[in-house]
C-alpha cells in the first residue's frame, strides 16, 4: 500500500500554490509530474556526464553511453519483454506509431486494405493510418464503444475481414478511461494471422504490462505521462515484425556502412535510431521507470483504484454533472460536462481559480468526441501522488462552477 505523503514528498512543484490555492493537479493524463529523482538525474546527466553516445571513446562519452544503453534493459523489464533487443526508443508513443505506419505498415499494404481501430483511439493512432488511407487507398474500419463506454473484444475481432492487415487498439482511453482487454484482441488476431498495435500511453501508466502475456506485435509508450521527461519514449517490437520493418529515418547510428552508391543498415534496434537520440531524455526516462518499479506498479494501480472509486461516487452524486463513460473496467480518468451552456473551457477556468488543473478540449479525441454527442469535455485524471482530499477540493470547485454557470 502506497504512503501517499510519502510519495507527494518527493515531487517538488506539488507544494507550489496556483492563484492563491495550494495545487490539486488533475492533468495527469496529458503530463504527469516528475519526482526528484528524476529531476536529479537530469541535472547530473547534462552537469556531470554529458557527452554524445555509442561515438566517442573519452570518459563522459562511455559514461553517456552506458547510462543511456541500459534504460533499454529498464523499459524490457518494466513492459515484460523477453530482451532489450526488442526496445527501440522513441520521442513519445507518436513517434512509435509512426515508426510502425511508415517501417512495417507502408510496404505491406495495399490498395483495400483494412487496419481495425476503435472509435476511442488518440489522433496518435488515427492519423497514421489516414496517412495510408490517402497514399495507398488502406481503409480503416472502426469500431464503436458500448453506451457505458467499455470496448467488447469480441466486436473488434468481428469488424476483422480477410483483408484485415493490422489492429491498432488502445490500452486504455485517455478520454474514458475504458481498460481495454487487449490479451483477448490478440489471442483472437492472432488465430487469424493479423498483428496488433497497442497503444500504450495510458494502459502503462496505470496497469501492471507484460506484453508477453498480452501476445501483441507492438506496445508504444511515452516518457512524459511515466513521471519522466517529455519527449522521451520506447516501443517493444516482436522480433518477426521487427524482422519485417525497414527503416523510418536516416542518418547516423542507424548504419553499418555509406558509400556512394551503397548503404547497409545496423541491426535492430539501432537500425530504427537514426541520429543523436534524446539522450538526457531517455536517461530521464529510465529513472522514472526504476522509481515506478520501486513503488510498486500493482501497488500505485490500487492506489489509483480506490482514488477511482471515491471520485466516482463523489462525482455521480451531483446530478448536474455528466460523466461520460462507466465502463465495467475504467481508470481513475473522469470525463465531464455541466449541464447547460457552460463550455468545457469555462469550467476549467473556473477549476484554476481554486488551484485545481483540468484539461478542457477534444483531447486528441475527435471522432470519440462526435460519437459522444459533444465538442469537448474537461478530464480529471488522477496519478500516485493524488490523494481522496483533492477529489473533494474538485467537487468542491465543480460546485462553484455550477452556482456560477445555472
Amino acid at each position: 500500500m502506497l504512503d501517499v505523503d510519502a510519495v507527494r514528498a518527493q515531487f517538488p512543484i506539488l507544494s507550489r500554490e496556483v492563484n492563491g490555492k495550494p495545487l490539486t493537479y488533475l492533468d495527469n493524463g496529458a503530463s504527469a509530474q516528475k519526482p526528484q529523482v528524476v529531476l536529479d538525474t537530469i541535472q547530473r546527466a547534462y552537469g556531470e556526464d554529458y557527452a554524445n553516445v555509442h561515438r566517442g571513446l573519452h570518459t563522459l562519452s562511455t559514461i553517456s553511453t552506458e547510462n543511456y544503453e541500459k534504460v533499454r534493459g529498464t523499459v524490457a523489464r518494466f513492459l515484460g519483454a523477453p530482451s532489450e533487443e526488442h526496445i527501440v526508443f522513441t520521442s513519445g508513443t507518436t513517434e512509435g506509431i509512426n515508426l510502425v505506419s511508415y517501417g512495417w505498415a507502408a510496404s505491406r499494404m495495399q490498395a483495400g486494405d483494412e487496419i481495425v481501430l476503435s472509435i476511442m483511439e488518440h489522433h496518435a493512432n488515427i492519423v497514421p493510418w489516414h496517412f495510408l488511407r490517402e497514399r495507398l487507398g488502406v481503409k480503416l474500419v472502426w469500431v464503436d464503444t458500448a453506451p457505458d463506454g467499455s470496448l467488447d473484444p469480441q466486436a473488434v475481432l468481428d469488424a476483422m475481414t480477410e483483408r484485415t492487415k493490422l489492429v491498432a487498439i488502445t490500452h486504455l482511453s485517455n478520454v474514458l478511461g475504458t481498460i481495454v482487454d487487449v490479451r483477448s484482441i490478440c489471442d483472437g488476431a492472432r488465430e487469424r494471422g493479423v498483428p496488433v498495435l497497442v497503444d500504450g500511453s495510458q494502459g502503462a501508466v496505470h496497469l501492471p504490462v507484460n506484453v508477453a502475456e498480452i501476445g501483441c506485435d507492438f506496445y508504444a509508450i511515452t516518457g512524459h505521462k511515466l513521471y519522466g521527461p517529455s519527449a522521451s519514449g520506447a516501443i517493444y517490437i516482436r522480433p518477426e515484425r521487427m524482422a519485417e520493418m525497414v527503416p523510418f529515418m536516416g542518418g547516423g547510428d542507424m548504419i553499418r556502412e555509406v558509400t556512394r552508391d551503397t548503404v547497409s543498415y545496423n541491426d535492430p534496434p539501432m537500425k530504427f535510431e537514426a541520429g543523436t537520440p534524446g539522450i538526457v531524455q531517455t536517461i530521464g526516462l529510465g529513472a522514472a521507470l526504476e522509481w515506478m518499479m520501486d513503488l510498486g506498479v500493482e501497488n500505485i494501480a490500487a492506489h489509483e483504484a480506490r482514488l477511482r472509486d471515491y471520485a466516482q461516487d463523489r462525482l455521480t452524486g451531483l446530478n448536474w454533472l455528466n460523466v461520460q463513460g462507466n465502463a465495467p473496467g475504467k481508470a481513475a480518468i473522469f470525463s465531464f460536462t455541466l449541464d447547460g451552456a457552460a463550455h468545457a473551457h469555462d469550467i476549467s477556468t473556473v477549476l484554476d481559480k481554486k488551484g485545481v488543473a483540468v484539461r478542457a478540449g477534444h483531447h486528441c479525441a475527435e471522432p470519440l468526441m462526435r460519437h459522444l454527442g459533444v465538442s469537448a469535455t474537461c478530464r480529471a485524471s488522477f496519478a500516485a501522488y493524488n490523494t481522496e482530499a483533492e477529489v473533494d477540493t474538485l467537487v468542491d470547485a465543480l460546485e462553484l462552477c455550477h452556482d456560477l454557470f445555472a
